[in-house]
């Protein structure tokens, strides 16, 4: 385990950089944009391996492996307002780890949006430098806490039928355990956050002109894990399912007899 946290910051090697000069933010690097569409439930841990089958089914591909060193940053500079806050991600899945900078905003307020079963707000991803936690230190970002995200993904599409016709949708649906790091950057010293449980996300991307569909397309896919897990807005998270055990039993039992996939 030791190892690990060394290699992390000879490969990612940022957090030497905390007080240097303002580095630049590589602005060649793909900028993405705009709104999604968002679930999110618990699980727990022993039954992840049936919800990877039952999602390897639905999606016909592979998992994709996900290993994330999270660095949670605060504006605090602008006293009197609400609070402004940035996750760096680095990814050590990846031959040479990059990171990302993320925004997530507030999430649509209205009848509309109390109507509709996803959350959907605001979400910018940009790719940036390893010198970017000084970069945003300098703008008065200050470092809050740090996470180490360990799980797996799956890209899946779902379709939803509209006046126009049949519109498909990719769902990203992200299964991870959640560890806190209580020394800054040493990975070794991650501890569960959660123990026996794993944090559930599904998600699509949409715009502030359409989400109704991408909405309808996260509802019917969740309907899909409903035995596994309940899935609800980011903050409305309802507990665990009291099918799970059966419904784990069962997709394992298909899984095994080569009825899922």
């Amino acid at each position: 385990m030791k190892q690990i946290g060394a290699n992390h910051k000879n490969r990612c090697n940022m957090a030497s950089k905390v007080e240097a000069n303002v580095p630049k933010v590589d602005a060649k690097l793909a900028k993405v944009e705009g709104k999604e569409c968002i679930v999110e439930g618990v699980i727990e841990t022993q039954h992840v391996k049936a919800l990877e089958v039952l999602l390897k089914g639905i999606s016909g591909t592979q998992k994709k492996k996900v290993k994330v060193h999270e660095i949670v940053l605060k504006n605090v500079r602008n006293l009197g307002k609400s609070v402004q806050e940035l996750r760096l991600h680095c990814s050590l899945e990846e031959p040479q780890p990059s990171w990302t900078v993320i925004h997530i905003g507030g999430g649509m307020k209205g009848t509309t949006a109390e109507k509709i079963p996803a959350l959907v707000r605001n979400r910018e991803d940009s790719k940036v430098s390893n010198r970017a936690l000084g970069f945003f230190n300098k703008l008065g970002y200050k470092f809050d806490h740090e996470l180490l995200r360990v799980g797996f993904t799956f890209k899946s599409i779902q379709s939803v039928t509209t006046e126009v016709g049949e519109i498909d949708f990719e769902i990203t649906t992200s299964v991870t355990s959640i560890h806190k790091i209580p020394k800054f950057f040493e990975i070794d010293t991650a501890e569960p956050l959660t123990p026996g449980l794993h944090l559930v996300e599904v998600s699509t991307p949409t715009s502030a002109e359409n989400f109704l569909e991408p909405a309808t397309a996260i509802s019917t896919f969740s309907e899909l894990l409903a035995p596994l897990l309940h899935l609800s807005k980011p903050g409305d998270i309802t507990g665990l399912s009291s099918t799970a055990s059966a419904a784990a039993t069962s997709i394992m039992s298909k899984g095994s007899s080569g009825i899922l996939g």
